[in-house]
């Protein structure tokens, strides 16, 4: 997105080729961005400066991918034109109203159904005024809708959030040369910059690796290393939650790429204790959760994960899936309005689990399924080409028969 409002070329490195960024990419084409590739794990986007899109002469379509409608939105209510934008049957239940009522205070006129907050959304923006909103919910794609749109508007665009969510549009932004402050869980950006494009080295991804950490923590026998992975500490939230359940896991050869804290990491299996994970520590791993709660079946004691509701609201209702596959798989878990409750003294079982076509529920599943001494089936397996293309090839490759 920030290299298609640049000017000049951007080229990104260990570009993920999964369907969501794929969208990305899709809809910025419709904008009239040109790109090259991906090839060889490189794109390269051409950028078009900060007023250089083009109106779509059709709906732009997010597909499954909630990160590019929220974000987009912002870009799309500093244009002067009409765009329309959409996605799958899952994107278009999600909701869109925590980020339509910013971008309206800020002047853009955005129409959709259900009083405006459920896509298909019609978006016509323009002469957008910096505003000071106190957001509702410690959510990063709300406050990156509000600071790309404040990129279009003049003075000061300022975004408080009740906790600190994830913070890779700001230092992105800084690294394309905004000007961006942050002050505790404030963060302001000034409109008008002039971005440039960049070279940009893209860490492995903490969600992703979530789950290869949590099947070797609980896979006796394992040593596992996983290099080059982003260790920002609004997203480290799942390292510290397994840590504090015992896990046997060592950070090493810390270095920054483009502005972001990466690591390796190496992970050992050892014997699991249950915890309490609650309050600010959710939005730091709140994507990382299906994947806790596989490691919480192989607690010594009772897990309790809570103030996560937002979980309801991601690709399906995390929640209720959760507790859906693991109880098929003999688990015992309670459910709870904002999170679980999970006992010790679980021994899966075969069965065959729905993952509602949610690519977390997938993998964490496929992780579940190590730990059975019986088949475990997944249903729609394949929705994991959204976030982890090859994630059944890289978790074979390192189970041993």
């Amino acid at each position: 997105m920030l290299g298609s409002i640049a000017e000049g070329d951007t080229i990104i490195k260990n570009f993920l080729t999964g369907e969501d960024c794929l969208s990305t990419m899709n809809c910025f084409k419709e904008l009239g961005v040109e790109f090259e590739g991906p090839t060889g794990g490189e794109l390269l986007v051409h950028g078009k400066g900060l007023q250089g899109l083009r109106e779509p002469s059709g709906i732009l379509d997010a597909a499954n991918s909630g990160t590019t409608i929220r974000l987009i939105m912002g870009i799309l209510s500093g244009q002067t034109f009409l765009s329309v934008i959409t996605g799958d049957q899952s994107l278009v239940r999600r909701p869109m109203g925590r980020v339509v009522t910013p971008l309206t205070k800020m002047g853009a006129s955005i129409m959709g159904r259900k009083e405006n907050t459920l896509a298909p959304l019609a978006i016509r923006g323009g002469n957008l005024k910096p505003i000071d909103y106190l957001s509702p919910v410690a959510s990063a794609q709300v406050k990156s809708a509000i600071l790309l749109a404040g990129l279009y508007a003049g003075g000061k665009t300022t975004v408080t959030e009740p906790a600190k969510s994830r913070d890779h549009t700001e230092r992105m932004l800084r690294h394309f040369g905004a000007s961006v402050e942050t002050d505790g869980n404030t963060v302001t950006v000034h409109g008008g910059p002039t971005l440039k494009g960049s070279e940009i080295i893209v860490p492995g991804d903490i969600s992703s690796a979530a789950f290869l950490i949590v099947a070797a923590a609980v896979v006796p026998g394992s040593d596992l290393v996983i290099a080059n992975v982003g260790t920002n500490p609004t997203r480290d939230g799942i390292i510290w939650a397994l840590k504090s359940m015992g896990a046997d896991i060592t950070l090493f050869n810390a270095r920054e790429m483009n502005g972001e804290p990466v690591s390796d990491i190496r992970i050992r299996h050892s014997c699991l204790k249950g915890a309490i994970f609650e309050g600010d520590l959710i939005p730091r791993m709140i994507d990382e959760i299906p994947a806790l709660a596989v490691a919480a079946c192989a607690a010594g004691s009772e897990t309790v994960v809570r103030d996560a509701a937002e979980l309801k609201v991601k690709e399906s209702d995390r929640i209720s899936a959760i507790v859906r596959a693991l109880t098929n798989m003999g688990v015992n878990i309670e459910g709870r309005p904002d999170g679980f409750i999970i006992r010790p003294g679980n021994r899966l079982r075969g069965a065959t689990v729905e993952t509602g076509k949610d690519h977390r529920i997938a993998m964490a599943m496929a992780v579940a399924g190590l730990m059975s001494e019986e088949e475990i089936a997944i249903r729609d397996y394949d929705c994991v080409n959204i976030s982890f293309p090859g994630f059944y090839d890289v978790l074979k490759s390192i189970v041993k028969e």
